[in-house]
């Protein structure tokens, strides 16, 4: 996909979830203390690293690590920390890092900064070349279901096989996941 219509696609998205967006805000506020933005430290494209916006989702001091390596991952979560993962709402702030060219609409979730196994997979296979994506191949075939490993492989399938016609049908195959239908799940 080219920058000027993911350019154009993230602003229109900006408009169309600027209401959702803002109530969310609100939502955090006043659920939890602390920011309403978390700022991620995550790996992009070449390996650099950027600051990625989230809707913050757990407590504040909770430690920068991916949510499995957390020993009790529930208990650190606000009290809308779990419905804004399971819909997504929490990633509403990246297209701030589609507008920075720092993150693509689609292309591989980016890594945290300490995601070393991850990183090191990801550069082997070539995968760390590509800008990292809101949403990817390995988010619709699998998300966090698939082991590190396979997600690079999944990954390394983009990274061979991306074309516009790919891109269109993992946004499409997204939208459907993030409304409930459950046939787009392999």
């Amino acid at each position: 996909m080219t920058r000027s219509v993911e350019l154009v696609l993230s602003l229109v998205a900006a408009a169309l979830f600027a209401l959702p967006a803002a109530l969310v805000a609100i939502a955090v506020r006043l659920t939890s203390p602390g920011p309403v933005l978390y700022w991620s430290e995550r790996v992009g494209r070449d390996n650099r690293t950027f600051l990625m916006p989230k809707f913050r989702t757990m407590r504040v001091g909770t430690p920068a690590l991916a949510s499995h390596l957390l020993a009790r991952p529930d208990s650190v979560l606000t009290p809308i920390g779990s419905l804004l993962r399971r819909t997504s709402l929490d990633e509403l702030p990246q297209i701030w890092s589609i507008v920075r060219s720092d993150m693509a609409l689609v292309g591989p979730r980016p890594a945290l900064f300490n995601q070393d196994d991850l990183i090191s997979l990801r550069t082997s296979a070539g995968v760390h070349r590509l800008k990292p994506g809101i949403t990817g191949w390995a988010q619709i075939e699998g998300r966090d279901a698939v082991s590190i490993a396979e997600k690079v492989e999944l990954d390394r399938y983009y990274l061979e096989h991306r074309s516009l016609s790919l891109d269109l049908q993992i946004l499409a195959r997204t939208v459907l996941k993030l409304f409930g239908d459950s046939r787009v799940s392999h």
